[in-house]
Parts: structure tokens; sequence; C-alpha cells
């Protein structure tokens, strides 16, 4: 955390709570009478607990008279706690960037931005420093590749759980991990979410044709069951073994454990699969993983066309800057702020909105008992999603002018009405899913989430600057995509929440210090665009060095490595 100074805001402890000050007693008298009182407790248990570190035979009542003493104490602090039910809300004291006042920070600010319209070169054309970084490309290693696979060791079955992204890990898993045992891959099956709610099929997403012919030197895969297991599981799937297998297993254990029941029965099911290979694998199966995820995973037919006449209409609406646009992932759904537990400027019907929604999606997840809520600790540690308004004057403070064309990525935003009106006040050249296609155009993905997710993806993934402002799997997929399209830069913003918390809530901060802490996450963002998987990270994030080697690197090594184009 930065200290306060830092940011433009005064120094010292926040101002105590009322009733920490005023005491619980509305009699001023009894008041000070307690006081004394509780003085005179405290003064007699730290009299105690010397004795009993003197006496070391005394250890043993230590515990309990520590407890004594915290629960002395407590009573001698007090906080504003509201208890719904089982569940406790802990409110005050507010701490520096608990509290949402973004909207008067805006109203502050919006003059000096206003001023500074139309009189600021584009950034857009300068936002990446170049000559900071050494240029990656893809490459994968020759020794994967095999002119005739070895024969069959049986049919691998694993089922994709979730959203589009994390389906995308699943199916890439499941070709490493095809690859690792020498199994067939029956075409993965897409499990239906409850929260995602979309009924599509792998091949209404990903060009399934395409997928097979890319891997067919390294894995074989199938659409349907072959005849001969089918006979043998009385032709229902069901009836084939469904192994338990932990989160981010080995290699080791897939070797282990997997393949012997594979060989014995000639199919297996893993399902769910989300999550159930390590990071850390031997290279030649990290390899399948990047030959999966960017070489052979490509959209549909039907969503590729309509994806790149959306980029085409971003790019052509961003003339004035070379045709280079922003795009923003914005997680300010409905699900997403109820999730978050996070307070805005909504009062009471937003409390009871949230509350509906986390019932709704998580039913009794929020009201087990003892669970605390904290929204104020929760906006300090930088968990709450930023709001659209957040997100444009973060843009605006880095240099980003109104001329510039904004795509936003995001499902139905909560409350729309209301919290995107500043920012399309901000950047005028705001386009979404539905205002960049037609209804017409739209019409077969309606309550198709997954494959409404894949049109932001492409927008998103050919933007010069991409703004994540949440994580997840979408933002991690297509950072690690942009770094493998862009000779290893992400091109990617990733907001410091904690820092832009303390900022939002600091009313009288002035224009050119916004400024400051905004071009300074800016520049960070850039210098972070370059990173090198560390061992525990996940290669479809950071694909340098498993996936992509230094440009001097693939000559020197042409011996060793094919470069894809």
């Amino acid at each position: 955390m930065h200290g306060y100074s830092r940011l433009g805001l005064p120094r010292g402890s926040p101002p105590s709570s009322p009733r920490c000050r005023h005491g619980r007693s509305k009699t001023s008298g009894r008041g000070a009478a307690t006081k004394q009182q509780q003085s005179i407790v405290e003064r007699a248990v730290f009299f105690i607990i010397s004795v009993v570190f003197r006496r070391r035979g005394m250890l043993l009542f230590a515990p309990l008279l520590y407890i004594s003493g915290m629960l002395l104490y407590m009573g001698s602090v007090s906080f504003d706690v509201v208890s719904l039910k089982n569940v406790v809300i802990i409110g005050k004291p507010s701490l520096p960037g608990s509290v949402y006042r973004s909207p008067q920070v805006f109203q502050k600010l919006w003059p000096f931005m206003q001023a500074e319209s139309n009189h600021t070169p584009n950034l857009l054309s300068t936002v990446w420093n170049s000559k900071v970084r050494k240029v990656w490309k893809p490459c994968i290693p020759k020794d994967t590749l095999k002119a005739e696979l070895p024969k069959s060791n049986g049919l691998f079955i694993i089922e994709a759980n979730g959203g589009l992204n994390q389906q995308r890990l699943s199916i890439c898993d499941a070709v490493a991990v095809a690859g690792l045992l020498n199994a067939t891959l029956l075409i993965p099956i897409f499990h239906l979410n409850s929260v995602w709610r979309d009924s599509s099929h792998f091949g209404n997403i990903f060009d399934e044709d395409f997928f097979i012919h890319a891997l067919r030197n390294h894995v074989n895969v199938v659409r349907e069951l072959p005849e001969d297991i089918l006979q043998r599981f009385d032709n229902n799937i069901s009836n084939i073994v469904n192994l338990r297998v932990k989160g981010w297993s080995s290699s080791t254990h897939y070797l282990r454990k997997v393949l012997p029941k594979l060989q014995e029965m000639g199919a297996v099911r893993i399902a769910p699969f989300s999550n159930r290979l390590a990071h850390a694998v031997p290279s030649d199966v990290q390899s399948l993983r990047c030959l999966a995820n960017f070489e052979a995973l490509r959209f549909s037919n039907s969503i590729r066309l309509l994806a790149e006449k959306m980029v085409d209409r971003m790019v052509k609406s961003s003339a004035d800057s070379g045709g280079k646009y922003v795009s923003v992932h914005l997680r300010f759904e409905e699900d997403m702020v109820a999730f978050s537990c996070c307070e805005y400027d909504g009062g009471e019907e937003e409390k009871h909105e949230m509350d509906i929604a986390r019932e709704r999606s998580w039913r009794g997840k929020f009201r087990r008992r003892g669970r605390v809520i904290r929204p104020g600790a929760n906006r300090v540690d930088g968990k709450c999603p930023l709001t659209p308004l957040e997100v444009g004057m973060m843009l605006r403070g880095m240099g980003f002018d109104n001329t510039t064309s904004v795509y936003i990525a995001a499902g139905k935003i909560y409350r729309a009405e209301k919290y995107m009106a500043p920012l399309k006040q901000m950047f005028p050249r705001l386009q979404m899913k539905d205002t960049l296609a037609t209804s017409e155009e739209l019409a077969p993905y309606k309550g198709r989430l997954s494959r409404l997710a894949a049109l932001d993806y492409t927008v998103c993934l050919h933007s010069e600057v991409f703004v994540t402002t949440q994580g997840g799997n979408f933002p991690h997929f297509l950072i690690g995509h942009r770094h493998y399209l862009y000779g290893g830069h992400s091109k990617t913003i990733k907001p410091d929440k904690r820092k832009l918390a303390l900022l939002f809530d600091n009313p009288s901060i002035r224009w050119e210090d916004f400024k400051r802490q905004m071009q300074d996450m800016l520049r960070h963002s850039d210098q972070k665009g370059v990173e090198v998987r560390k061992s525990s990270a996940s290669l479809y994030t950071f694909p340098m060095p498993d996936c992509m080697c230094k440009e001097g690197e693939a000559i020197d090594k042409n011996s060793n490595t094919t470069t894809l184009t």
C-alpha cells in the first residue's frame, strides 16, 4: 500500500468512529465512570499478565487470561455492526479508500477534463514504448512433430464446464493430457453451466474441422465414440468409468494412476476437467498446450465472420487515431457486483437488489452462520469491480482524450442507464456489441453467452490497448493471446485497484496530482507488458518462453525450432 501523502491524501490516522469518541452510553457521567472502571480493570489484567510471565508455573493460565484481556479490549472499542440474521456486515470505522466517492471526485475533475479535450495529442500512437523491449516470436520445438502417431492406448473423454474461457482451459489441458497418455481424444463435451446457461456445443463455438486438422500430427481427435467403445459400454457413455482427479495434478499422477486404467478399460472419463493439470509439466506437454490454445483453437465460421466485421467497424470509427482503439473488459454486471459484496451509491435499494441477486445465484452461501461481510475492507483491498465512471476517469487521467474510440466488452451492466452515462460523457465514441453490430446480426446469439463472449474476445484481441478491470479467465487468456500476437508485449493496462480506491475516495484531489498517478500506472503497465512465465504461473497468460522465443534465439536455434506463421 502506498503512503497516503504520495496520493495527495492527508497524513495521520483517520478520525475514530463517533461512537468511539462519545461512548456507548447517552449519559456523559455514566460514560466517565465506566471508562474509569475499565481503566482499573485493564491495569489489573496487565499486572496479572506480568506476574504470569515472571512465574513460569502459572503459564497454564496464560491462554485464559489472554482471551479475557481481548474481551475487555473489544469492550472498549466499538464498531457499527449490522446483523442480517446469521450474517454480520461490518461498516465503521471507515478507512481511506473504503467508501465509494467516485461521483464527487468526477464532479471536481470534470471541468479540467473538458478543458483538455481536443487539446492533447492522441495517446494511442505513443502509448507503448517499443524501445524498452525485445521482440519474441511464436515457436514450438520440432521434437513434438511426429510423422505417424503410435497406436492409441484408449479413448480419453473430458467434460468442460464453466464459461467460454474456462472451457478453453479444459480443452487445451485435455489435448496435453491426451498427448501425454498417447490417447485418442473425443471432442470435449460442454457441461451446461448454471450461471452461463449456454447450451452450445464445441462446434457451435470453435471450428471443429480446423481443430482436428491442426492436431493431426500430435494427438488423434475424434468427433464421436468409436463403435467398439459403444458396444463395450452398452451404448451409454455414463457406463465409462469417471476418474476423480484432484486439481492441478502432475503429469506423473496421470502416468501412474490414469494410464493403467485407460489401458485396462480402453476408455476413461474425467468430468469435470477444469484445472486438472498442473502448471509445471514437461516441455513436450507444455508444447501441446501452446499448440492447442494459440494455433488449433479458433472460433467457428459464423462467429469469426461477425467478429471480423465488428473489428473493421471499430478500425473505421478510429480513423483519427490511425485505426487504433481501446478495449475494456468491464465487470460491472449485477452478479459480479453482488458477488463482490461491495457497496456503491445506491443506498437501501441497491442492498436489497444485491441480497436478491446473491440468493438467486449462490443460494445460502452469503447467509451462512458467522459469515462476515466487510464492504469497506473489500474496497481498500482492491476487490471491488470498477464502475464505468471509474474506468473513464482512469483513462482520461492517463491521457486518452474524448476522440479516443473505446469498445466495452461486458454482459448486461448493472443499472446501465445510471452508471454508463458518465463514461459516455467522457468518451463519446463508445461502442458495445449492441451498438457495433445490428440486431439482425446478433439475433442468432441471443441467450448464447459463450458465443457473445467470443465476439467480445475477438474485438478486444485486436485493440491497440486492452484494459482489464477485475480478473478472471477472460483477461487471463486474452493477455496471453496478445503476448503471442504482439511480439511478447501484452499491450494491456492492469490498474492498481488499491491505489485507485484511495484516489477515488479523495474528492479534494487536484487534477494534476490525479493525472500524475494515472500516468505512473500506465508506465508501470508498459514495463510489465513483457513478462516471462514463472513456475507457478499459467502458460495461457504468460506464453514466454514455453510457446515463444526471442527473435535472435529463433534464428540461432533454427535447427531445433519451427516458427509458426
